[in-house]
């Protein structure tokens, strides 16, 4: 009896290995959260300080996204030359260096020096966690583990609201001074340097990608992982299978998104690009990075306004938890359908109620009735998003090109993701200038239902497949 019992004990032992090493990568991801979502309660903060207008307030926020998408595109391509490792601890030190900088920066051009080398970091974090995740974790939990990095994401968004919301509460406003003189915008920024040098500690504990030691010919180093992940016997197989997976004769390259008959681009890329592209052209981040903003050009106090960011990234952690109970279940695709679905309509909803406002002494202002349906709608479209293109995006990300183009795939696909986030962000405020906020909606509801049709045609379900069994179609 104790013997049948001891293999049970062995896969449980490294099921929870596996879970921990996943938890730790997953900081990285909580970090782009709390990255992305400290600028939303420190915006009043910059514009007093640095005195800048609209353009300027919406570059001084989205400067960071220039950052990520260098991150993105040459994390993917160093990772495959130094290890996923390797680069994630590099951004967790970029990430403590920018958390300092942007908080004592006095100028619009030393805050974007320093948002540019957070954002290198969020770039690199953001496409690192996925693969790393992706290439220890067993293909039927892979989802699920995949999964943990958006949980984190919301995570960070959610504790860089609350801190922002408190931060402004005790000061009497993000403007205000707090401790040792400085404002709270700046302690804002400061207060991230706990998490980023937890990060930091907690990745020299892990191993490196065994799919990436194979791929530099450090077999025995990967043999020592995939034992330590799977077991001696079951670590033996999955070396060999790595090893057919990579093409011999020469390492992981860009030349590797391009087939070599003719000259074109893989499918698989141009899939990769898609699901990168259109998760911010949906607008999610216009909520996460202006929801201060955006709240009180509707009436609502920057106390309130600060609130309901709190609100929203619970809602977030929420529907997360629900992702991954149902991402390895139901699979990757019927998510997205069912997200794009939703956020159209509620997209539409918001930007419905937007329409109604009236001008009052040049502010905006929702009926009371109107205030509920704009909040709850966009509630529900934050839920929709963040129990399907939130996580599912990243997770298939990390698993569906082949080992030998997920580093380079992921550094386009990362890359075009950040210029989309870049583009949505700097363009926001313009449009809430020029045609108004109803409107601007207006086009991410539209990009919601092209994405219905995206989906539909070109997406392929992963669920259940090892890496290994990923083609370029």
């Amino acid at each position: 009896m104790h013997a049948e019992t001891l293999p049970e004990l062995a896969q449980l032992k490294h099921q929870r290995y596996i879970f921990g090493i996943c938890c730790i990568a997953a900081i990285g991801g909580f970090l782009f959260g709390f990255d992305s979502g400290v600028i939303n309660g420190t915006v009043d903060g910059l514009q007093a300080s640095f005195n800048s207008n609209s353009a300027g307030t919406g570059f001084n926020v989205a400067s960071m996204l220039l950052g990520c998408a260098v991150g993105a595109f040459f994390a993917g391509r160093l990772a495959d030359r130094f290890g996923r490792r390797t680069l994630l601890i590099a951004s967790a030190v970029f990430f403590i260096v920018s958390a300092w900088g942007s908080g004592v920066a006095e100028s619009s051009l030393e805050f974007v020096v320093y948002r540019v080398l957070g954002g290198i970091a969020v770039g690199a974090a953001s496409v690192m966690t996925p693969a790393y995740i992706s290439e220890v974790a067993p293909a039927n939990n892979r989802g699920r583990l995949a999964t943990i990095q958006q949980v984190a994401i919301i995570s960070g968004l959610f504790v860089a609201f609350l801190s922002n919301y408190v931060l402004a509460n005790v000061a009497g406003s993000s403007t205000e001074s707090l401790w040792l003189g400085f404002e709270a915008w700046r302690w804002m920024f400061w207060i991230e340097m706990v998490p980023a040098t937890i990060f930091f500690l907690a990745l020299l504990s892990i191993p490196e990608s065994p799919r990436f030691l194979i791929s530099r010919g450090r077999e025995q180093e990967a043999g020592s992982v995939l034992t330590t992940l799977m077991g001696e016997e079951d670590g033996r197989v999955k070396a060999e299978e790595i090893r057919h997976s990579l093409v011999k004769h020469h390492a992981p390259s860009l030349r590797d998104l391009f087939n070599t008959s003719n000259g074109r681009v893989h499918r698989v890329v141009w899939v990769g690009i898609g699901l990168a592209v259109f998760q911010q052209l949906v607008g999610i981040n216009v909520v996460f990075y202006y929801g201060a903003v955006l709240w009180q050009a509707v009436g609502f106090s920057e106390g309130d306004a600060l609130l309901i960011n709190v609100i929203s990234g619970a809602v977030s952690i929420g529907a997360c938890l629900v992702a991954i109970s149902l991402i390895d279940r139901i699979g990757r695709k019927p998510l997205l359908w069912a997200g794009s679905v939703g956020m159209a309509v509620t997209l539409c909803i918001v930007a419905y109620a937007f329409s109604t406002a009236s001008n009052i002494d040049g502010a905006l202002s929702l009926s009371g009735s109107m205030g509920i349906v704009a909040l709850l709608s966009a509630n529900a479209y934050v839920l929709f998003f963040n129990v399907s293109w939130g996580p599912v995006m990243w997770v298939m990300l990390g698993e569906m090109f082949p080992n030998q183009v997920r580093g380079s795939g992921l550094a386009v696909a990362g890359l075009f993701q950040w210029l989309a986030n870049f583009a949505i962000t700097m363009t926001f405020p313009i449009m809430l200038a020029g045609i108004g906020l109803a409107a601007a909606y207006g086009v991410y509801a539209f990009f919601a239902a092209c994405s219905i049709v995206f989906v539909m045609k070109a997406v392929k379900e992963t669920r259940g497949r090892e890496l290994e069994e990923m083609e370029y179609e």
